[in-house]
């Protein structure tokens, strides 16, 4: 940023200097397009990140189902047993103990995490075995009829 500064610093300079080689004074308008980049950059660097993990974070919240198992900001883990528009009821313990939570409380959706791994490992098989048979397709010589496999028993 200020390397950023000082070129622009420079360039209002050099467009300011006099005809007898004397530099005027800096112009008001460069320090308010300065500071207009700051403004951009410190919007594309914390403000848009910070709206984007809380649109996720409210994602991840709204899409809780019954049976899910969460885990809340202070660190409960328990499974969800009724869903209602603000709150939840999970259980937790070997005693199956009911809670009352917020739904903002919800920090993590475990199932949810284990069913995303398992749609990812399933795309990655299926692009795997995409993969092979464009191979196989490509050690066949182009005009070569396929062979299919015969069923007949000769005995």
């Amino acid at each position: 940023m200020l390397d950023l500064y000082n070129l622009c610093m420079g360039l209002g300079q050099t467009a300011a200097t006099g005809a007898d080689g004397e530099a005027a004074k800096q112009s008001p308008v460069m320090m308010f397009v300065l500071m207009g980049v700051m403004v951009v950059a410190m919007y594309f660097l914390t403000i848009r990140p910070q709206k984007k993990k809380q649109k996720e974070e409210q994602q991840l919240r709204d899409s809780v189902q019954i049976g899910d198992e969460i885990t809340t900001i202070g660190g409960i883990v328990g499974r969800i047993v009724t869903v209602k528009e603000d709150s939840i009821v999970i259980e937790t313990g070997a005693d199956r103990t009911k809670m009352k939570l917020m739904r903002w409380a919800i920090q993590t959706n475990n199932t949810g995490n284990e069913r995303a791994e398992a749609e990812k490992k399933a795309l990655e098989a299926a692009q795997a075995a995409e993969k092979e048979e464009r191979k196989k397709g490509k050690r066949r010589k182009k005009g070569e009829p396929v062979e299919e496999p015969t069923t007949s028993s000769e005995e």
